[in-house]
């Protein structure tokens, strides 16, 4: 009996094939779609970051007229009297005159009945800042509450149809309008802002 010969199996089919590396192209795909999500990841940081630049400029404007005007109004509204006129350069209160109409960059509370102890809010026009100053028998005292003012008319006298009176009534509206801006600042356009309030005193005779 003749047995057949056996077959020659080639070397290549029983070894291991070998692992290959990425391609030029493969690496080059790769290197794009990582950029491309890196970019990604950099620029919705900046635009996060900026809106929560903006946001916050607005809700440190919000939470400062809350506070401010709210200062101002319960003064007014508890005074003994308020008077509209301007300040000037040297720190001087200036009344307005019967005749004229009141309405000017100051204006003056007196708490109560004592005419040593007064209140002034106004403008600054040397370096564009709102400023209240307190009188007292023992000195006083002046804190900036805004800066970038641009309107020069801060207060006017009012009546009740929001007419500006040209004499002081003791039953007068007391008008505030303040319009101040915001530089432009890292990843925050510049903004502008205007806020107005009206009052007038609870013991008006």
């Amino acid at each position: 009996m003749k047995l057949p010969a056996p077959t020659s199996v080639s070397n290549r089919a029983g070894s291991p094939t070998s692992t290959s590396g990425f391609t030029l192209p493969e690496i080059l795909i790769a290197l794009t779609i990582f950029m491309l999500m890196l970019a990604g990841i950099i620029t919705a940081n900046l635009f996060g970051l900026q809106m929560f630049q903006l946001n916050e400029n607005k809700l440190n404007a919000t939470e400062w007229s809350r506070n401010t005007f709210g200062k101002i109004t319960d003064e007014i509204r508890a005074c003994s009297a308020v008077s509209v006129g301007n300040m000037t350069t040297n720190g001087v209160f200036v009344g307005l005159l019967d005749g004229e109409a009141q309405e000017g960059t100051a204006i003056e509370i007196q708490p109560n009945t004592n005419s040593t102890s007064l209140i002034y809010y106004f403008l600054d026009s040397s370096d564009e800042t709102f400023r209240r100053t307190e009188l007292l028998p023992s000195g006083s005292n002046t804190i900036i509450l805004a800066d970038s003012v641009t309107n020069t008319t801060v207060f006017t006298a009012q009546d009740f149809s929001g007419n500006v009176l040209t004499n002081d009534l003791n039953d007068q509206v007391i008008h505030l309008t303040l319009e101040f801006y915001q530089p432009e600042r890292y990843l925050v356009d510049p903004d502008y802002y205007k806020l107005e309030t009206s009052v007038t005193r609870r013991a008006a005779q």
